[in-house]
């Protein structure tokens, strides 16, 4: 009877941290409601760092939900709010920063690793094929009589 109670108990606790960590916020209109969720969805929790605000149950996630709704009740547009996120928070909050000078390398370091490491190795494979060309197979006439007379001395 006591694990029951026990399990109950727990069970309630569980269900009560579930629904305290989803807000709940009321929009004066449906475009409100769809920026909200746009901007949750595009903005990166900074505690979590791999998980958007909108699906982030860090404190710091809901406070940043509860600044974006206050800012769109302030009627300021999508650009104004993720601006100040990124003063606040740097690029790192967006999942796609800004093309600017800083985050060049991130936009662009991966397709010059790439392309860097095809030409080393098509440079490698050219070098391969010119070192095969000036050294055939073939013996010499002189290594192959040498050769000739090591295999006789060893075969009786």
């Amino acid at each position: 009877m006591k694990r029951w109670l026990a399990a109950a108990i727990l069970g309630l606790g569980i269900a009560g941290m579930a629904h305290a960590a989803i807000d709940t916020y009321q929009f004066a209109n449906d475009t409100d409601r769809e920026r909200f969720h746009e901007l949750t969805k595009e903005l990166r929790c900074p505690k979590c760092q791999n998980q958007d605000i909108a699906d982030s149950n860090a404190p710091i996630a809901a406070d940043l939900r509860k600044e974006i709704f206050r800012m769109l009740g302030e009627g300021k547009d999508n650009q104004q709010i993720i601006d100040f996120m990124v003063d606040r928070y740097g690029d790192f909050v967006r999942y796609r920063p800004a093309l600017t000078g800083k985050t060049a390398l991130l936009w662009f370091g991966p397709a010059g690793l790439l392309l860097g490491g095809l030409v080393i190795i098509v440079v490698i494979v050219r070098r391969r094929r010119v070192q095969r060309s000036d050294s055939p197979n073939t013996l010499s006439v002189e290594e192959r009589q040498r050769l000739d007379q090591l295999l006789d001395k060893n075969h009786p």
